[in-house]
């Protein structure tokens, strides 16, 4: 049986990978926490028939106990819900101060409950909010979000309306309606980090960003920097930056980087990026470089309350030098921005 976890990545991609390679495959995911778990509500941990898995739902704490329950519900039986405490002395193990307790719902994974999460993903890739409902009992699933309601779980309109909250909350919880007891798994779109310059920053800069979850593009159009072999599994764009950001549907989820150094590539840029409802934007440059810069957006028609969001010099200053260390301080940067952004 194997013994090492296969990559994390998309969990729920790996167990369809699973099934379509003739596997079986349960799913675990944790439906409520209690003081310091290690891993949030939502998180999934996959686990193939031959003891392969995907993900995680406590960072080790309890895996091991996690699959034992999942190769017995892999034998036929119905979805239950365990509960686990973290204690101190083991919490400890896995860089906590105090122990915790968790609840997670163990199930199999079918090709309806695949095409369930596949959907969400989809729909959270185009900026749409959802909700996965899982009734606990037999394991019924449903999509909920704008109004749509696909899946094998019949979802009455004032459910719906209860769910719906939740996804304008971006919260997951157990929801006991009646004599069932289901989890709403809220699952808002992931953030984008809009790169523009295929510069050596940037090739560090976007597999960090994909690390924190961030959905990444890189955009230049000059084909010798903007390639697969120096952007590995990125979404590389050789447009005209300008004409690739009209593109993308700019909203309080994406940030924008420019680190081309090029007016004619950055400016269009910035003026489209400051004028939206992008929550960080950042432009390389000293401060030299950035009061220019302010000088021709000025002149393109940008007031001082827009040039006033632009993070430059960018990134946090910890005397970065490196492209990769730069690349450091414009990540935490734009996640310290995040997290300021309700």
């Amino acid at each position: 049986m194997p013994t090492a976890p296969i990559p994390e990545g998309d969990v729920i991609a790996t167990v369809v990978d699973w099934l379509e390679s003739g596997h079986k495959a349960a799913l675990a995911t944790v439906v409520s926490t209690w003081g310091s778990s290690p891993c949030p509500t939502g998180s999934h941990l996959g686990i193939r028939e031959d003891g392969a898995i995907s993900g995680s739902v406590s960072a080790g704490c309890v895996e091991g106990a996690v699959i034992n329950e999942a190769m017995e519900i892999l034998k036929g039986g119905a979805p239950e819900i365990f509960e686990y405490g973290v204690t101190d002395d083991r919490a400890w193990e896995v860089g906590l101060a105090c122990g915790g307790k968790i609840s997670v719902l163990v199930r199999g994974v079918d090709k309806e409950l695949a095409g369930v999460y596949a959907e969400a993903k989809a729909r959270t890739g185009k900026g749409i909010a959802v909700a996965v409902v899982t009734r606990i009992g037999d394991g019924a699933t449903a999509l909920v979000g704008e109004g749509q309601i696909t899946g094998t779980l019949e979802v009455s309109a004032q459910f719906a309306e209860l769910v719906a909250a939740d996804i304008r909350a971006a919260s997951s919880r157990l929801l006991v309606a009646g004599e069932e007891t289901y989890f709403i798994e809220a699952k808002a779109p992931p953030k984008r980090l809009i790169i523009v310059g295929a510069v050596h920053i940037a090739q560090a800069l976007a597999p960090m960003a994909m690390i924190a979850g961030f959905e990444v593009s890189v955009i230049d159009p000059r084909g010798t920097f903007a390639t697969a072999e120096r952007f590995p599994g990125v979404d590389v764009i050789t447009e005209w930056p300008q004409d690739a950001l009209s593109e993308f549907v700019i909203n309080d989820q994406t940030a924008i980087v420019t680190l081309t150094h090029d007016p004619k590539f950055d400016d269009p840029v910035l003026q489209t990026a400051l004028t939206s409802s992008a929550f960080y934007v950042g432009a390389l440059g000293s401060r030299r470089t950035q009061a220019k810069r302010a000088d021709r957006l000025m002149g393109l028609g940008l007031d001082q309350a827009a040039l006033d969001r632009l993070h430059g010099p960018i990134g946090l200053n910890i005397s970065a030098a490196s492209p990769a260390e730069i690349a450091v301080s414009i990540l935490a940067e734009i996640i310290q921005e995040m997290r300021r952004t309700p």
